[in-house]
């Protein structure tokens, strides 16, 4: 029986890419881009940065549909798409809404502008939900479900202490499945 507590998986903060909330956007860029190089052979890219405050707790996330989120800032200002996402609504429901709004006026984007004048606290995902390192993974499973993400972050009471992906929990169920199932 898979009977794995979250500590057992979960990346460790010291371990993980992390930058300052008032970095730019483009230094968070080279951070990701930077400890991609750390990774060990068979283990997953990082897809997000754990953003700290001055006092170097963490604070927040930053992961891949952030940074493209930042490139269309109107999103923010009209509505919180991953609510409505979550919420059920249909593709041609939110594609109307992007041709009413307007949100997208031209075919290019200006990536430099926004990467050089966006912090990163303005893109981060704050810690809204966390959860505690002695939960099991079957209860991680559920909360990324539920809160339809790739990754958590991992509390010890009140501090944050590490980060779990989605695809860790996936290869350590599949490299059991595949270890274990036939027999």
């Amino acid at each position: 029986m898979f009977a794995k507590k979250v500590k057992d998986l979960m990346i460790s903060v010291d371990n993980y890419p992390k930058i300052n909330g008032n970095s730019t956007m483009l230094d968070a860029f080279e951070v990701l881009s930077l400890s991609q190089a750390n990774i060990k052979p068979g283990n997953q890219p990082f897809r997000a940065i754990l953003v700290l405050d001055d006092e170097g707790k963490v604070i927040g996330k930053v992961g891949h549909l952030s940074f493209l989120r930042a490139l269309e800032p109107k999103y923010k200002e009209v509505f919180d798409i991953d609510k409505l996402t979550r919420a059920s609504m249909s593709p041609s429901f939110l594609d109307s809404m992007m041709e009413h709004f307007k949100l997208w006026k031209t075919d290019f984007i200006d990536v430099c502008t926004v990467a050089k004048n966006t912090k990163v606290r303005e893109i981060m995902q704050p810690i809204i939900e966390s959860i505690d390192e002695n939960e099991s993974i079957a209860n991680a499973i559920h909360k990324l479900i539920m809160w339809q993400s790739l990754s958590l972050l991992v509390s010890s009471g009140q501090e944050i202490v590490g980060i779990i992906r989605l695809s860790d929990i996936y290869n350590a169920i599949e490299q059991y499945a595949i270890e274990n199932c036939r027999k």
